[in-house]
């Protein structure tokens, strides 16, 4: 958040949580992706993916109630989609808002125990979604067995989606028409054949066009054109990646309009990193 502190979800202990340089981590939103409380422990019902829209409202992927929602600035939840066809979705993963307001989300069935086949699914595909302005829900691709992070070029031109498929861990890209729905996917980068820990999850762009891509064992950094440039390797294997600022204090975290956001935040699976860089990242 420019006003000077990060935001991130812990999935399984369904909160989401805040960190400033001088306090650290604390509680911000609880429970953050599930109401019930019949989860059992550990399950991936928490919140998930995380964005600010135009306005810094949060933008709010939650697993467990299997929706999309806004926090409003008084406190109050609007749900942005919980269904499409008349059927539930899966488990909303991640979220992207685009410069025109559109929410792009994906859906895969990992907030689901049973997965693709617990009885809980009602849709028979995991989809990407585009969410108007005036609230207008459409599947935009049901082609990614397991449709995870995403993120847009500079110039929205196009959509980068992960595959966070074991059979198929790989990243896609899509051409966004003008009218906010995607062409064909095409194959972007293939790590089908990496064995370290993790698949493809969240990704970032920077100024230049360089995606920073959670995958098997690290942060992937790709050129634009699909050149695999090379990785961060933190000590734990990570999951979600955001452009901020390196700030010692909490005086220093507070980010101006159009100052270089040059420090990238990794989560990972029990703590969070953060790595100072000789680029700078584009926050949506």
């Amino acid at each position: 958040m420019r006003s000077g502190y990060l935001l991130f979800s812990d999935i399984p202990g369904n909160v989401i949580r805040k960190w400033t340089p001088d306090d650290g981590a604390a509680d911000f939103r609880r429970p953050s992706g599930y109401d019930g409380d019949d989860a059992p422990r550990g399950a991936f019902v928490g919140s998930n993916g995380l964005a600010a829209d135009r306005q810094g409202r949060i933008i709010i992927c939650e697993h467990g109630n299997r929706r999309v929602t806004r926090l409003e600035k008084n406190g109050a939840v609007t749900v942005l989609a919980a269904t499409y066809g008349g059927k539930r979705l899966n488990s909303p993963n991640d979220v992207v808002v685009k410069s025109d307001g559109s929410i792009y989300f994906t859906d895969p069935p990992s907030g689901l125990r049973g997965g693709d086949n617990d009885a809980a699914k009602e849709l028979p595909f995991n989809g990407v979604y585009r969410v108007t302005p005036e609230g207008k829900i459409t599947l935009l691709t049901k082609e990614i067995t397991r449709p995870n992070g995403l993120a847009f070029s500079p110039d929205e031109k196009f959509l980068f989606v992960a595959n966070a498929d074991r059979a198929r861990k790989a990243w896609l890209r899509f051409a966004v028409r003008r009218d906010g729905t995607l062409g064909p996917g095409a194959l972007f980068f293939d790590a089908s054949s990496r064995t370290e820990d993790g698949v493809p999850d969240g990704m970032k762009v920077d100024a230049k066009g360089n995606l920073y891509c959670a995958g098997p064992g690290g942060v992937w950094i790709f050129s634009p054109e699909g050149r695999h440039l090379g990785t961060i390797k933190p000590p734990e294997t990570p999951a979600n990646v955001q452009w901020g600022k390196y700030a010692r204090s909490n005086r220093e975290a507070a980010m101006a309009a159009g100052e270089k956001a040059d420090t990238l935040y990794i989560t990972a699976r029990t703590s969070l990193y953060r790595v100072h860089t000789a680029t700078w990242g584009i926050i949506r």
